[in-house]
Parts: structure tokens; sequence; C-alpha cells
């Protein structure tokens, strides 16, 4: 969704189902990087992509945040993470 100056940014209710994509070249790193930065919330794992030759894999992190804070720190967190190339 792209936003013009004219739009608002849509609200969220919380807590809600949010699900992160991190991309990364070890899945056992990225599973142990999601860990560390789930803020002790129940979360899933599953997996998304593997690049053509293997060198890159995608997961998809789904938890239940309970508000935009804690949102936007696993974001961060995720995001700082030296085995973690992307976050979507």
């Amino acid at each position: 969704m792209i936003l013009d100056n004219n739009s608002e940014r849509p609200e969220l209710q919380y807590p809600c189902e949010w699900t992160y994509k991190v991309i990364g070249k070890d899945v056992n790193k990225l599973i142990a990087a999601i860990e560390t930065s789930s803020l002790d919330l129940a979360y899933e794992v599953t997996p998304s992509n593997v690049s053509k030759n293997e060198n890159y894999f995608s997961l998809n992190f789904k938890v239940t945040v309970p508000s935009e804070v804690a949102r936007d720190l696993i974001y961060q967190k995720l995001k700082d993470h030296s085995d973690i190339i992307m976050v979507l």
C-alpha cells in the first residue's frame, strides 16, 4: 500500500497477529535469532523460500503482538541481529 500526503496510516487494533519475513544464510541461526527476538511471546515459524543456489533462506515468523511498541521492538531486534540479512 502506498500512502500519499493525504492518506493516513491504517489503524491496527492490538493485540493483533503480525508476520515478519526474515532472510538469512543459515536456517538454524535464523530460528535462534527469532527465539531471542520474540520477547517471550508465543510464535510460529514456517518455511518461506530458498534461493536457487540454496545460499539464502527465508522464514515466516508469526506472533500475536500486544502493542505497537512490542511490534516495533521485535522488528528492531530482528533487524539488528547479525545472522539476519533482511526483515520484511
